[in-house]
């Protein structure tokens, strides 16, 4: 009778359908691509994409780079006192993580870096995985002070401040918990003794605690602005080069937008949202929906195509099938860690 009751419990925990997430994130996609290109005149809108200032593009391209290489290094700083491994591994592995965004859905690429790193830094998989929640935190931190910055400014949409107020209260509870294993080592590790996952948990609480209290933290911190700030470029240089009438800050308020409306992971890419979400943030500062759609069409080609050669380039000098890395880690999200010796 006991065997029935632990057999039907196990049926109603059972996870949902593993094609569910990526079918809703594809429904959103299509949703926003089929409003989006709504009525949209190419023949009339191609002669102003095709006429934007080469230059601008460039330095749009270039500028886009720079956004990864900061946050490559901003990794290699938080990881510092767990391993060692070269600011290039670090950078190599956030470009192949980003080429697996733009070919997976939701930001599958996220796993793949921090497999990655676990490979050639030695770390268990779980502080890996703990670090990019870091890096998300701090990123979340700037994000939301950034967008009440703006909403001093700029009357935003209600769906955003709902999301903001939803991402600054998992920030709040995210941030709890790493102050705690920073601060009370012992403490969370007592608390999580007990746990079936107490052994990959020790080793979140043992490296969120050596991250925590390092000076690189500090740095790895400052430098979570600079790689927010850097993401302004593409967006202004493209602004310029297309010839609309928008500033530097209005093109920051368009980046805080876009960046908290792909908060939630979606379709490769986050195709169409993207779109979406940058024609509405800049119909906040008065562009018209045809000027806003050719925009947002230019913006998301220029930063995803280095995107796509970058990565693939990083992918390649791996001499790795993404399709493997990906499997890989997969399995050890669902396993936990190897063996020792295991490789």
């Amino acid at each position: 009778m006991a065997r029935t009751t632990t057999s039907g419990d196990n049926r109603t925990r059972q996870r949902l359908p593993r094609w569910l997430f990526p079918a809703v994130g594809y429904a959103v996609s299509i949703a926003c691509l089929i409003w989006v290109y709504s009525g949209f005149d190419w023949k009339r809108e191609w002669p102003k994409l095709s006429a934007t200032d080469p230059g601008w593009v460039i330095v749009a391209v270039v500028s886009d780079i720079a956004v990864y290489f900061c946050q490559g290094w901003r990794w290699n700083l938080l990881l510092s006192p767990l391993t060692w491994v070269s600011v290039w591994k670090s950078i190599q592995a956030v470009y192949i993580g980003l080429f697996a965004n733009e070919i997976l859905p939701l930001r599958s690429g996220e796993v793949i870096r921090c497999y990655l790193m676990r490979r050639w830094g030695d770390l268990p998989f779980s502080v890996a995985l703990s670090s990019a929640l870091i890096e998300r935190l701090m990123d979340g931190v700037w994000l939301v002070l950034g967008f009440y910055l703006v909403a001093a400014y700029v009357d935003l949409p209600g769906w955003l401040v709902g999301i903001s107020r939803v991402l600054l209260i998992a920030m709040a509870v995210v941030a709890v918990l790493v102050a705690w294993a920073v601060l009370h080592k012992s403490h969370a590790h007592g608390a999580i003794s007990r746990s079936r996952w107490a052994g990959m948990l020790r080793h979140v609480v043992d490296g969120t605690h050596a991250m925590g209290n390092s000076s690189s933290f500090a740095a790895s911190f400052v430098l979570s602005l600079v790689y927010l700030l850097l993401q302004v470029l593409p967006v202004y240089a493209l602004v310029r080069g297309y010839g609309l009438d928008v500033t530097l800050a209005q093109s920051a308020a368009v980046l805080v937008v876009l960046r908290l409306g792909t908060v939630i992971p979606q379709a490769p890419g986050n195709v169409g949202s993207f779109q979406a979400l940058t024609i509405l943030g800049l119909q906040l500062f008065g562009v018209d929906r045809s000027s806003s759609t050719g925009f947002a069409t230019l913006l998301f080609l220029v930063v995803t195509v280095p995107l796509w050669m970058a990565g693939f380039v990083a992918l390649l000098a791996t001499r790795m099938r993404l399709g493997d890395i990906h499997r890989e880690a997969r399995e050890q999200m669902t396993n936990g860690e190897p063996a020792p010796g295991r490789r």
